[in-house]
């Protein structure tokens, strides 16, 4: 009961925000830098993350029974809860009736895949249901990059050396933050991640180390370089850490806290969140 309460005073407090630093008419923009790490334990993860103006998504999938299954343990792997039932299905109708009103600033949708079963017998399968929805997803294909309204991007158990001998295809790649890969095709990738343990060792408390603040700099400047985004994962979910992110230039902040980031967010003068329109 006490969380069900601090839950709906924060989305008070975010939408009284909201309200009282944007104009009135003025066109609602998404929030570009929220990341929602969504996982089995959530009942609506697309939409809980829609709703709240976060554009970049992440999707846990095994593969079982020629299914593409969202789970992010195996013990919480349940049949019925599939990729395309719970993804890719509702962002195509999301997109369709969004993408033409004047109300809704839509912006590309990044829908990142944390493939946690065999990485080459996942991907044939991923591959295989991608191409039903190639009218609404990113692609490229000999040289040419076309943008959609949904970006792709493949993480985890990733079969790099497949997707790179695509000319033609629907995905991108994660590469790792901390140990960048040497491949000069950087149209391959989107993003570079990793776990914040893995460059951090501040939780938030005190003033950050020099040292460590140097050293996620000079990652994101990489990462940058090469035309990615940077990424942290498994990062304290408190407003200090929140911050030094963002001052480092790291560009997607992980949570799953939707509201709680939410709400800092609009703290920070960045874009502001919008509501979608979900139709059934």
């Amino acid at each position: 009961m006490a969380k069900r309460k601090l839950r709906l005073i924060m989305l008070l407090l975010a939408w009284m925000f909201t309200l009282a630093i944007k104009p009135v008419g003025a066109q609602p923009q998404i929030n570009e830098q929220g990341y929602a790490h969504n996982d089995c334990l959530q009942k609506r993860p697309l939409f809980d993350a829609l709703e709240n103006g976060y554009v970049n998504i992440e999707a846990d999938i095994f593969l079982r029974g020629g299914k593409l299954i969202i789970a992010h343990w195996f013990p919480y792997l349940k049949i019925n809860r599939t990729l395309e039932d719970m993804y890719l299905s509702p962002l195509k109708k999301h997109v369709q009736q969004n993408r033409n009103d004047s109300l809704i600033n839509l912006k590309p949708i990044t829908l990142l895949i944390d493939i946690k079963s065999s990485p080459e017998e996942t991907y044939a399968v991923l591959r295989k249901l991608l191409e039903r929805y190639t009218d609404i997803l990113s692609s490229y294909e000999n040289g040419t990059f076309r943008q959609g309204l949904v970006n792709v991007v493949i993480t985890g158990r990733k079969p790099a050396a497949i997707i790179r001998q695509e000319s033609k295809r629907l995905v991108m790649l994660d590469d790792f933050l901390d140990a960048p890969s040497n491949d000069p095709n950087y149209n391959l990738y989107a993003m570079a991640s990793c776990k914040y343990s893995h460059v951090l060792k501040w939780k938030g408390k005190g003033k950050m180390p020099l040292v460590e603040k140097l050293k996620l700099q000079e990652l994101v400047a990489m990462a940058h370089l090469q035309g990615k985004k940077a990424r942290l994962w498994a990062s304290p979910e408190n407003d200090e850490v929140r911050q030094q992110l963002l001052n480092c230039g790291v560009d997607y902040i992980n949570t799953d806290r939707l509201l709680e980031l939410k709400a800092f967010l609009l703290t920070q003068k960045v874009s502001l969140p919008v509501i979608v329109k979900n139709k059934d």
